[in-house]
């Protein structure tokens, strides 16, 4: 909440929940977006904090101070950061293609190794069942990600889903635990978990009843694209974003199941074959981030006066 921004010039379709901010007099438009786009979000989520729904109260809008220099200098701060802006955006979609070319090169070796790989098939409710077990406040809160499975939710800056004061309900997850995300297991958010901790009740979590399965080929398997699309042609709803796959459709999901050495040996390949990839993911995602922060910072620098953006412009 109070993260999404944009400038449009010219008309465009707005959602009935949607803010539009129009007829602006006696402020530069751009000056007001970067200003507004910066600061916004403090006060949004400060008023949040006192109301029970995550959402943008008009008062919100109304009561948030906006500094007007003159014209001039507004419109010398919306050109200066048109510039710098559009530069680092380009740097960040640069990365941003890395990152696809990456994925893209990551699913080429899961689905190499995995086809090499051959036995018998068992559905997932011979290999699982699902747990009820919660009423473990106290536990490390996990979150499910297409691209990495498992992980702790406070490892990531871009998980912006709030976790209730009351954890009560949350499930209980052990190590090798299958973890599915029902509303996102059609483009394949889940996977084995490494980690002990919790997850929201909205999540499937699923307990292996065999030691068949060795964990990390179950990951990399469960999360093939083979498999995803099995969830996509299992999950229910009218449209995709109310899809859901249920237990009693996963359950009747098939996985080829090796022999346990073989399991392994596939595995460790997947993991040799990943890990500069993996490597270079990460490195990708940290100049993402960085490129991000300083664009913000630069904002909020330029907007509040810290610098003189005609100097600067001289000085570039």
């Amino acid at each position: 909440m109070g993260e999404v921004f944009h400038h449009v010039n010219g008309k465009f379709h707005a959602h009935q929940r949607v803010y539009v901010l129009s007829n602006f007099r006696g402020v530069v438009p751009r000056y007001f977006f970067y200003h507004f786009s910066s600061f916004f979000r403090l006060m949004a989520q400060d008023g949040s904090a006192r109301t029970t729904v995550d959402s943008v109260r008009r008062w919100m809008l109304t009561d948030m101070p906006i500094p007007l220099p003159p014209l001039d200098e507004q419109r010398a701060i919306a050109d200066y950061l048109d510039r710098e802006t559009a530069q680092i955006d380009a740097l960040v979609a640069k990365q941003e293609e890395l990152l696809t070319y990456l994925a893209e090169r990551k699913r080429s070796v899961l689905d190499h190794v995995l086809a090499d790989v051959d036995g018998e098939t068992r559905r997932l409710r011979w290999l699982y069942r699902p747990s009820s077990e919660a009423n473990k406040p106290d536990e490390e809160v996990l979150s499910v990600y297409r691209e990495h499975g498992v992980i702790s939710k406070s490892s990531r800056t871009d998980n912006f889903n709030k976790t209730p004061e009351n954890v009560d309900r949350y499930l209980l997850v052990r190590p090798d635990d299958l973890v599915v995300n029902k509303m996102k297991a059609w483009q394949g958010s889940l996977g084995i978990s490494a980690h002990r901790g919790i997850v929201s009740g909205d999540y499937e979590v699923l307990r292996p009843t065999t030691s068949d399965l060795d964990p990390e080929y179950a990951h990399f398997r469960l999360r093939s694209p083979e498999m995803v699309l099995e969830y996509r042609l299992r999950s229910r709803g009218v449209r995709p974003a109310q899809w859901r796959l249920y237990w009693q459709d996963l359950g009747d999901v098939e996985v080829i199941v090796p022999p346990f050495a073989e399991q392994r040996t596939a595995a460790v390949r997947i993991k040799s074959e990943t890990s500069q990839i993996d490597t270079l993911i990460a490195k990708a995602e940290e100049h993402i981030a960085l490129a991000k922060e300083r664009r913000s910072a630069l904002i909020a620098a330029a907007v509040t006066g810290q610098f003189d953006v005609r100097t600067a412009r001289k000085a570039g």
